[in-house]
């Protein structure tokens, strides 16, 4: 973003022009590496809702000094916003270098896998077998673990609550990278040992602005295809359900599904 946009006199009416064309074509260029929260907070601002609606009245020679001076507040504004995004970028890309297999577990792998968490050999379960894997917990799952804690069946229950107070274990003092904590004895997992190499998780926060999709399994495959460009690397999505499976494949992601007993695996 440059301040003026051309070089050379330019009447505030044609600054206020190539300020609009720019948007135009920032918007083209990043509509598909972007969500659309994201347009909005960058270049579909307040600022730019005022000076496209002055777009339609005549601008007169008494108002060119203030029509200039809300174009170079805007671009000012677009400039340090940018500025800003890049660094957040940056540091997200250089949080997730490390070796590892990125993972994003479904809900229903808490809830209903034989293993619980802590000795569930995910490594394995997506053909890498003693691979470091990070598991991405994007916290709509933290979410819904939550409100199935409440679940009138008592196994879901127990594990939404079981996986909840290993998580909160894990996460004292950051939400992530961190190692996968080692059962406790009341974890009831004596003798239990996990195979393979260690195993990381991660809390992934819902971003400034973000608005959820409507169905859940959406909102995490979206998450886990936002992480693979920062990440530079497969984020695979684990799952019993089929509709999940569909999903996340049509979003070009990894999808290792696992078969229920009598389901044969596809």
């Amino acid at each position: 973003v440059r301040d003026g946009l051309r070089d050379g006199p330019r009447s505030a009416h044609d600054r206020l022009l190539d300020y609009l064309g720019w948007v135009n074509d920032t918007v083209r260029r990043l509509g598909h590496e972007i969500s659309a929260a994201d347009i909005d907070r960058l270049v579909h601002t307040r600022g730019y809702e005022i000076l496209l609606a002055g777009l339609g009245r005549d601008t007169l020679s008494t108002d060119q000094d203030v029509l200039t001076g809300l174009i170079s507040a805007e671009l000012n504004a677009r400039c340090a916003a940018f500025a800003d995004a890049f660094d957040a970028l940056d540091s997200q890309i250089q949080h997730w270098a490390f070796r590892a297999e990125f993972v994003v577990l479904d809900t229903n792998i808490y809830i209903r896998h034989p293993q619980k968490l802590q000795v569930l050999d995910i490594a394995t379960l997506i053909g890498k077998p003693g691979e470091p894997v990070h598991i991405l917990i994007p916290i709509v799952i933290v979410d819904e673990l939550d409100r199935l804690k409440r679940s009138g069946d008592g196994q879901v229950r127990f594990r939404a609550a079981y996986t909840l107070a290993v998580l909160n274990r894990a996460f004292q003092h950051s939400t992530g990278p961190v190692r996968l904590p080692e059962p406790l004895p009341e974890d009831d997992l004596a003798g239990v040992e996990r195979d393979g190499a260690p195993v990381t998780i991660e809390i992934v926060f819902d971003p400034p602005g973000h608005i959820r999709l409507r169905i859940n399994d959406d909102e995490i495959i979206d998450r886990a295809q936002a992480i693979q460009p920062l990440a530079a690397r497969p984020v695979t999505l684990l799952t019993y359900d089929n509709g999940s499976s569909l999903r996340a494949r049509h979003a070009g992601l990894p999808v290792v599904w696992l078969p229920q007993p009598g389901e044969a695996p596809k």
